[in-house]
């Protein structure tokens, strides 16, 4: 057997490509879902860590520390695996969102705060000088300039949580890796992981390129 008929099986590849897809669109689906429910949680976790009362202040600096300081396959295995032993059971389904929103939350906190924070502290008292309240200062003046900043880093974690994605496999979801693995499987060739890699490629591509782009932008407002 040839290279191409081993890896690049064409006849393979179009057999699976409908599992392939199946499996993509579950990718998109559990992105998507992280992403839309971890960045508005770490954008209100940094708000607590930044403003909110001391104690509130280390509860959330504990959960960033420990949801990056853990990885992502921890995380996931302990929510699956661990957590039936109590009592608690979630479906894969849940179980993949649930631990990906967590780390998603933890690091666009950190993004958000570092932006937040470097929006001068004059702006807060200019605001005030004109009988804008906190909130106000905040919804008008500062988040509006801290987005701008933290567009970059927040679009570079999305990019990391859809290549985590692969990771969901280990509890059994049905997304991209794990449909690439049991075609793979079915018919005794590796053209499906190859089919695989290709998909993510075509897709996180464009998306890292999109960074490399918002990065430069960002530099160039700066100066």
């Amino acid at each position: 057997m040839t290279l191409l008929d081993t890896f690049f099986n064409g006849q393979v590849m179009l057999s699976a490509f409908p599992a392939l897809m199946r499996g993509f669109f579950n990718t998109l689906l559990l992105g998507a879902l992280a992403i839309g429910i971890g960045i508005p949680v770490g954008l209100a976790i940094s708000l607590v860590r930044l403003y909110g009362p001391k104690p509130f202040r280390w509860l959330v600096i504990g959960y960033i520390d420990i949801f990056r300081a853990m990885p992502v396959l921890v995380v996931l295995i302990l929510i699956y695996y661990a957590l039936p032993f109590v009592g608690i059971r979630f479906s894969s389904w849940v179980s993949a969102t649930l631990a990906f929103t967590f780390i998603m939350s933890a690091y666009s906190a950190e993004v958000f705060r570092s932006g937040i924070e470097s929006i001068p502290n004059g702006q807060f008292e200019a605001a005030h000088a004109l009988g804008l309240t906190f909130l106000q200062t905040l919804y008008k003046v500062i988040l509006p300039q801290a987005v701008r900043v933290v567009i970059p880093p927040a679009t570079s974690n999305c990019v990391s949580m859809f290549k985590d994605t692969s990771l969901a496999s280990t509890v059994a979801l049905p997304e991209l890796l794990k449909e690439a693995n049991d075609a793979q499987a079915l018919y005794a060739n590796p053209s499906p992981l190859i089919g695989a890699a290709l998909v993510y490629l075509a897709f996180l591509w464009p998306m890292v390129r999109l960074v490399g782009y918002l990065e430069k932008r960002s530099k160039a407002a700066v100066r």
